[in-house]
C-alpha cells in the first residue's frame, strides 16, 4: 500500500509539473511533451503515447548496437583501423592522419568533422539546406561529401572528443560493407525487430506512418520534410515512447548485445559537456554536473536527440525515462523535466 501511495504521489507531482510546461509551450505554439516513465510500481505517461516522433540522435544507439554485434561476431574489432573496413575513396580527406579506429568513431574521437553542425568552408551549412530544400532526399554519400569537400578534420585520431554525425555515417557504411546488407535492412532485422519495436522505422527509407509528431529545427517545423532524411546512421529512426523503452531494455538485457558488450559501450570515456559523459555510442547522465545538489542521483545510460528527445535507463533501479520535446530549442526545458523526474524517482526508491 505504501508503494502504491508513493507512486501516486509521484504521478500527481509530475502531472502538475507537466501541466505548467504544457501551458508555457502552448503560448509558443508547441505541443505537449511526450513522456514515459517506468520504475518499480510506476508507469507514468503524459502527452500523446501513440504518436510516432523523430528520435534524432537517439538512433545512434541502434548504430552502435549494429557495430558491436559485428565485433561480437569477430568481423572486426574496436581497434580495427577504419581504412581496413571501407573503400579508400570513402575515407579520403576525412581524417587529419591515419589511425582512426572503430572505437574512435563510436566515441567521437576520430577527428572527423560533423556534417550536421560543424562549420563549412563555403556554401550553406547542412542545417540551412535542410530548411531551404525540404523536398531533398539525402543519401549517405552526399553526407560524407559535405565533410570531405567543405569541412576540415577537427583533430588527429584520439586527440580529443568532438561529436560527429559524419563518424556515424561511416559506421553505417562499415556494417553495410561487413555484412553485404543495407543499413536499413540491418536496422530492421537486427535491432527494431529483435527489440520488438514494431512501430519504429528508419524514416524515409522504409514504409512508415503517414504522420509523425511536429518537430522544429530552430523556428522551422519540418515533420513533413523529406530533407530530415539527413540523419541516416547518425539517428534516422522514427519511434514511439513505448518502442524507445523497448530499445533501452533490449540493450541492457542481452537481446541486442551481450551484457559485457553493453558494459563496454556504457563505460564513460569522455565528457560531452557538463552533466553528460560519453562512452561508445552511449551517454551517461551525471546530474551533479548540472547542480552539486543533484550529486546523489543515479547515473542513467542512453542517448539524447537534438530535438529534445531522451532515452535513458538505469538497470540497477529498473527505471526508464523517455521524453520528446519536439524542438532543437527545447533541450534545456527537456532537462528540467528529466531532473524533476529523476529527483522524484530517487525519492520513490528510498521510500
Amino acid at each position: 500500500m505504501a508503494t502504491t501511495l508513493a507512486s501516486e504521489a509521484v504521478s500527481t507531482r509530475l502531472d502538475a509539473h507537466l501541466a505548467r510546461v504544457t501551458r508555457s509551450r502552448a503560448r509558443r505554439g508547441l505541443p505537449a511533451p511526450q513522456v514515459l516513465v517506468r520504475a518499480p510500481g510506476l508507469e507514468y505517461v503524459s502527452g500523446d503515447r501513440e504518436l510516432p516522433f523523430h528520435a534524432a540522435s537517439v538512433g545512434k544507439l541502434a548504430t552502435a548496437a549494429l557495430v558491436m554485434q559485428q565485433v561480437e561476431l569477430g568481423a572486426f574489432a574496436l581497434d580495427t583501423p577504419v581504412r581496413e573496413l571501407l573503400p579508400t575513396d570513402e575515407t579520403a580527406g576525412l581524417f587529419a592522419a591515419p589511425g582512426a579506429t572503430v572505437a574512435h568513431l563510436l566515441g567521437h574521437t576520430s577527428g572527423v568533422a560533423d556534417y550536421f553542425d560543424g562549420p563549412v568552408s563555403h556554401g550553406p551549412p547542412l542545417r540551412r539546406l535542410v530548411v531551404d530544400e525540404p523536398e531533398r532526399m539525402w543519401d549517405e554519400h552526399e553526407l560524407l561529401a559535405i565533410s570531405r569537400e567543405r569541412q576540415r578534420p577537427v583533430g588527429r585520431p584520439g586527440q580529443r572528443f568532438s561529436y560527429s554525425d559524419t563518424g556515424y555515417v561511416l559506421l553505417g557504411r562499415i556494417v553495410e560493407v561487413a555484412t553485404g546488407e543495407t543499413y536499413a535492412a540491418l536496422t530492421r532485422s537486427r535491432v527494431l525487430d529483435r527489440a520488438g519495436m514494431a512501430r519504429s522505422v528508419l524514416w524515409q527509407r522504409e514504409p512508415g506512418p503517414e504522420r509523425i509528431a511536429p518537430l522544429w529545427l530552430g523556428k522551422h517545423e519540418l515533420s513533413r520534410a523529406r530533407s530530415i532524411s539527413c540523419d541516416w546512421a547518425g539517428g534516422g529512426i522514427v519511434s514511439t515512447l513505448d518502442d524507445l523503452a523497448r530499445l533501452a531494455t533490449a540493450l541492457t538485457d542481452g537481446t541486442l548485445v551481450r551484457p559485457e558488450t553493453f558494459a563496454t559501450m556504457a563505460q564513460p570515456r569522455e565528457r560531452f559537456r557538463a552533466g553528460i559523459h560519453y562512452g561508445l555510442g552511449t551517454m551517461q547522465l551525471r546530474f551533479g554536473g548540472f547542480s552539486p545538489f543533484l550529486r546523489h542521483l543515479p547515473r542513467p545510460v542512453g542517448h539524447l536527440g537534438v530535438l529534445g528527445v531522451h532515452c535513458f535507463t538505469d538497470p540497477e533501479r529498473d527505471t526508464t525515462v523517455i521524453l520528446n520535446f519536439h524542438s532543437t530549442r527545447e533541450m534545456r526545458a527537456s532537462f528540467q523535466t528529466h531532473i524533476r523526474i529523476a529527483t522524484l524517482l530517487d525519492r520513490l526508491a528510498r521510500e
